[in-house]
């Protein structure tokens, strides 16, 4: 069975950096996707973000326009107001005005259209490239993130993938009883009709949890070791030093043929 990404060490490159360097990167182009009304720039950050996960990830073809797909259908809203109840501002205006577009209403919608896509496909090369625990265990050394929060972190990512196991074992219990198949997808009635056990479950593990923590003294201050925790290295820095140089230049890019 092929699956959408291949292992081996270029293969993992994205996987392999340090959660805190990635993040700070991922933030400084969401900002700069945010704050730069440009099609142009918009249109570099998705390329560069669908290049980074196929080729440093190994991410199929199909499955990052997959990813394009949510973010390009919210876009679509943008683009489609845009062009029927235009109202922009006088900034809006002057930049779409300077856009290779026929229309300024027109060259506005793709902007914010683009740049929908492009803040999402920012935000997933992240999300999709950082194991969460190590994010939390890197956040705890690094930031100083409070164990409290830390690892009340850790549980909710451990509560998740229960309670689809929980509510699965509730369903077929229930087909068990009526004597037929459970259905492949719930329906509206049968989800409501599982909030409040899994609610029950919830409160249940969330209580088991917070008296382990205090049993074994998350409450008390004091120095504590990080099992695992995320190690700077030289890839880190280069892979910082990259991103931004290439940030660098297609704002340089933009700017020099406005």
């Amino acid at each position: 069975m092929s699956t959408p990404r291949s292992a081996g060490p270029v293969a993992c490159f994205l996987d392999q950096l340090h959660p805190l360097p990635k993040l700070i990167v991922c933030l400084i182009w969401l900002v700069a996707a945010i704050m730069v009304f440009d099609a142009r720039f918009q249109a570099i950050t998705i390329i560069l973000a669908a290049v980074a996960l196929m080729l440093f990830s190994r991410f199929s073809v199909w499955l990052v326009l997959g990813l394009m797909v949510p973010f390009a259908l919210f876009g679509a809203g943008f683009l489609t107001t845009s062009i029927l109840f235009r109202d922009g501002s006088d900034f809006a205006d002057k930049m779409a005005a300077e856009a290779p577009f026929v229309s300024e209403g027109v060259s506005a919608g793709i902007v914010l259209f683009l740049r929908a896509i492009a803040c999402g496909m920012v935000s997933a090369l992240f999300t999709l490239t950082t194991d969460p625990g190590d994010l939390v265990k890197a956040l705890m050394k690094n930031w100083r993130l409070s164990p409290r929060i830390g690892y009340a972190l850790f549980s909710a990512l451990n509560l998740v993938p229960d309670l689809a196991s929980e509510a699965q074992q509730i369903r077929l219990a229930r087909a068990m009883k009526r004597g037929r198949l459970p259905r492949r997808i719930p329906g509206l009635a049968e989800g409501f009709s599982l909030m409040l056990p899994l609610l029950a479950f919830a409160i249940r593990r969330a209580s088991r949890a917070a008296i382990a923590m205090e049993a074994r003294g998350l409450s008390r201050d004091g120095p504590r070791t990080i099992l695992g925790a995320p190690v700077l290295a030289r890839r880190d820095g280069v892979f910082a030093a990259l991103a931004l140089a290439l940030l660098a230049v297609a704002l340089v890019q933009v700017w020099l043929f406005r």
